[in-house]
């Protein structure tokens, strides 16, 4: 085994100690360094995920898997839980990008957040966040996961609602904690259920749930593979519990980046991939089940972007439908094709989010897209960055989104032509959407006049000044992100099996549960083509609707609004919710738990009371007692003797 694998505890490790150093170093820590510091720690866990990567790469493939044991946790009876983390094709591949992605996403920050007053603490909160996040994925056994789990929806209720003094981020922050504490449940009760049946909750190994998840009856098994669903669900952001996720937009643009396209919404799709052992022994109706939440997410969320004028609520629907890609791959059995859109999905959707950013810091923190046009004079290297996520997440080839999305949908059609049929007009408005808000933002007239009026309403002051391009900080993260975004499609390229590059790599840990492809090769040509003709379609429709404006835009109140999801939830929650809240607070809680409690200790009292005559405090009055009581006792033995 190669020594560089036993490397891997400092993946996590640098993180931490990044947080450690902020946590002392507190306020003496004058801007930029906490920035600096907080970066250098992602950047050498990057290094050290690259040596543990090389290390591993150098192993057969069947024995790529490496287990570096640190201390044990929990021996409780038969329970034992190690904190042991676990290097293998599927945590490597994640620990890359969660590493590089979440790097570049640390140095963009040092320029994002200048002049911020708790600089210092955003950072701690940024490494925080990194090291929850790769102890998730790096974790052997499910509790470590569960640890990691929970580790970054803290830290999502911590940096969404960073600037919590304004109302409306610290709701966004108290509901993206509460939303995910639904799926939390699933997650724990599927533990519950994994100790039960097979006795450890170890993913590898001779002794490890994975391994012995044939063993497990396919009532148990479904019931694990739902419940851990439900926890992806909350995670990921699929329907229903997906309402969290653009509300997340509260937080600064870095932590949008962040929790989007790097962290925190993959978790839930990497804990699918993780168990799909397990899956392969659910019923029958589960894979479908993934896969038609993932589809209806996917064509939901795109429906809704198409309103959208927030530049990061544009986003934020997109990274909820392409998760739900994510999940319609899950679901086909196209386990590689999920995680490759992943990686993918982190570099276009970083970079479209960090390009978002460089345009709010342009234009002094608009967001409005209404107040923006002809961004590209002022802002080229933005521009070009941005302009290269476009394509890559509308499907253009050669981008990358284009090689991982085709994938999905190939499989998708080999599972169900209905499936496919949702992909295809999901890509389609994807594609519309996401020309409607390039064209919006760097085409057409410039209406920084009516930002500057808008502005000088909302501020009362002197209206804001021309928009400008972003410090080499930012455009520099832009710069690489947009690279990985053209050539990120090549680890997985279609053509020959040499190609194939990520499923050779991912296979050992996908074998029992990726689908077998049972497709011919004039219909992949087909299909391939069907997909490029609805983005160029999508793409077509947007030039013809903003650029050209010979179609009028159709943008329903409806749609800007989420379909009302949100407002019928709010009002459930607010009208029956709040009444069965008092009802059990009043009857339930006060007259009910409380009364018997209380009804108790009167009873007590009272018969304390009425007893107490009895203690007189006479030795006579005792000694009567008791030879009453044996001549009592005497009758009794009388009577029952016959005599």
């Amino acid at each position: 085994m190669d020594s560089t694998l036993s490397l891997v505890w400092l993946v996590p490790a640098l993180p931490l100690l990044g947080v450690a150093v902020l946590l002392l170093g507190g306020k003496r820590l004058r801007e930029p360094l906490p920035g600096v510091i907080a970066t250098a720690m992602m950047f050498g866990a990057f290094a050290a995920a690259v040596a543990v990567f090389a290390g591993l790469l150098q192993e057969d493939e069947h024995h790529r898997e490496f287990v570096f044991h640190l201390f044990s946790w929990v021996p409780v009876g038969s329970l034992e839980v190690d904190v042991s983390l676990l290097a293998d094709p599927l945590s490597v591949t994640m620990i890359l990008f969660i590493t590089g992605v979440g790097a570049l996403i640390h140095l963009y920050s040092i320029g994002y957040m200048h002049g911020e007053p708790d600089f210092t603490r955003f950072f701690l909160y940024l490494n925080l966040f990194a090291f929850s996040m790769l102890v998730l994925v790096l974790g052997d056994n499910l509790l470590l996961t569960f640890l990691g789990w929970e580790g970054v929806g803290a830290c999502s209720y911590w940096l969404i609602s960073f600037w919590f003094t304004e109302e409306a981020n610290a709701v966004a922050g108290k509901k993206a904690f509460v939303t995910n504490r639904i799926g939390d449940w699933g997650f724990m009760v599927a533990m519950f259920f994994t100790f039960q049946a097979l006795g450890t909750l170890t993913y590898s190994g001779e002794g490890g749930i994975l391994e012995h998840s044939g063993s497990l009856a396919t009532t148990t098994a479904t019931a694990i593979a739902v419940l851990l669903f439900v926890g992806a669900c909350g995670k990921s952001a699929q329907l229903p519990l997906y309402v969290w996720l653009p509300d997340a937009m509260a937080g600064p643009t870095p932590v949008s980046a962040l929790i989007h396209a790097a962290t925190m919404v993959t978790s839930g799709v990497y804990l699918m991939t993780r168990v799909n052992p397990i899956i392969v022994q659910a019923a029958d109706w589960v894979p479908d089940l993934i896969a038609w939440t993932g589809a209806a997410t996917a064509l939901f969320a795109a429906t809704v972007a198409v309103s959208q004028r927030d530049i990061k609520k544009v986003l934020a629907y997109s990274t909820v439908s392409q998760l739900g890609y994510m999940f319609l791959a899950v679901g086909s059995g196209a386990y590689i094709a999920a995680i490759f859109h992943m990686v993918t999905h982190a570099f276009f959707k970083a970079l479209l989010f960090l390009g978002a950013g460089s345009v709010i810091h342009g234009m002094h923190h608009e967001q409005d897209m209404r107040f923006m046009g002809a961004l590209r004079k002022v802002m080229p290297i933005t521009f070009a960055a941005f302009i290269v996520g476009w394509l890559a997440i509308a499907g253009v080839p050669p981008f990358s989104g284009f090689w991982s999305k085709d994938e999905i949908l190939l499989y998708a059609w080999n599972n169900s032509p209905a499936l496919w049929a949702v992909g295809i007009v999901t890509a389609l408005l994807t594609a519309f959407y996401m020309s409607r808000q390039v064209f919006m933002v760097f085409f057409g007239e410039e209406r920084w006049p009516e930002h500057d009026g808008h502005a000088s309403a909302q501020t009362g002051g002197a209206s804001k000044t021309e928009p400008h391009e972003s410090p080499w900080t930012m455009w520099v993260p832009l710069a690489v992100l947009a690279v990985l975004s053209f050539v990120g499609g090549g680890m997985q390229l279609p053509f020959t099996d040499d190609t194939k590059q990520l499923e050779h790599w991912l296979h050992p840990v996908v074998e029992l549960g990726e689908a077998h492809l049972d497709v011919a090769s004039s219909m992949k040509w087909i299909l391939a083509g069907i997909a490029i003709a609805g983005s160029l379609a999508g793409i077509t429709l947007g030039v013809l609707v903003y650029i050209r404006k010979q179609l009028q835009p159709v943008e329903p109140e409806i749609l800007l609004r989420a379909w009302r999801v949100d407002e019928t939830i709010s009002a459930a929650v607010d009208g029956p919710g709040r009444a069965a809240a008092a009802f059990t607070a009043d009857v339930v809680d006060k007259k009910g738990i409380d009364g018997a409690v209380n009804g108790a200790g009167w009873l007590a009292q009272k018969a304390g009371t009425g007893l107490r005559v009895v203690q007189t405090g006479y030795v006579r009055t005792y000694a009567l007692g008791i030879a009453g009581g044996a001549v009592l006792l005497l009758a009794w033995f009388v009577s029952r003797s016959g005599l």
